[in-house]
């Protein structure tokens, strides 16, 4: 099916725009005139992207599939910048002593005699240290409130990697907007899971989509061999 993403402001197409069919997992990416082609059947739902834009999403009907194409307006965002504080270090211009009075971001991995790898993560504290094990001994009972309960929105998690365009968007995202609609979770349980899996803090909060949908991929296949 064809369709058409425009700019609800000016009229004018929009090229480069974003769209998934959430359905099918298949991506599509507008033409310089705006246009694109996915493959849709009724009833499926397509979520259209661009930076700039907000998002949105349509389901698709029977009068657009008989009449061969449809117009989707995309708005603008509204951004309003906040009031930016800058924290201003007192440097010396040397750079050996400078190294030292900027703070850093530490992650620690814990090595537990007997397993084959090291476990990271964020912060070294006694709870970081119980995540880990919680993650290591007791995974199942962690992960089954999640995957237990998704595996329709999780056996979409090959078709997502089979994509080119899907993945070439997810290689670009770092606001986990397309994975947070495809897998039906909220940014929130994206950040438990890969805790839960023993990614640090990190590695979540600065990953892109792509390494996001890899890491929470390897960690649905563990848990399907604890499951057996």
């Amino acid at each position: 099916m064809y369709g058409t993403v425009i700019n609800g402001t000016t009229s004018l197409a929009l090229p480069n725009a974003n769209i998934i069919n959430i359905n099918k997992v298949r991506g599509s990416t507008t033409d310089t005139k705006g246009a694109f082609e996915i493959d849709a059947d009724v009833n499926d739902t397509l979520h259209i992207t661009m930076i700039g834009f907000q998002s949105l999403r349509v389901r698709v009907t029977n009068d657009w599939i008989k009449n061969g194409t449809a117009k989707l307006i995309l708005t603008e965002k509204a951004i309003a910048l906040e009031e930016v504080k800058i924290k201003r270090y007192n440097l010396t211009g040397y750079l050996e002593v400078d190294s030292k009075l900027i703070p850093e971001e530490e992650n620690f991995r814990y090595s537990i005699s007997g397993l084959p790898a090291a476990y990271e993560m964020g912060e070294r504290s006694p709870n970081a240290f119980s995540r880990v094990m919680n993650s290591i001994f007791n995974p199942a009972d962690m992960l089954y409130n999640f995957f237990g309960k998704k595996p329709k929105e999780l056996r979409r998690l090959k078709e997502m990697k089979k994509d080119d365009t899907v993945k070439n968007l997810l290689e670009t995202k770092f606001d986990r907007e397309t994975i947070c609609i495809l897998l039906g979770v909220t940014k929130n349980e994206i950040a438990e899971i890969l805790q839960h899996c023993s990614y640090s803090e990190a590695f979540i909060q600065t990953a892109n989509d792509l390494q996001i949908l890899d890491a929470i991929s390897q960690c649905y296949e563990q848990y399907k061999v604890l499951k057996k």
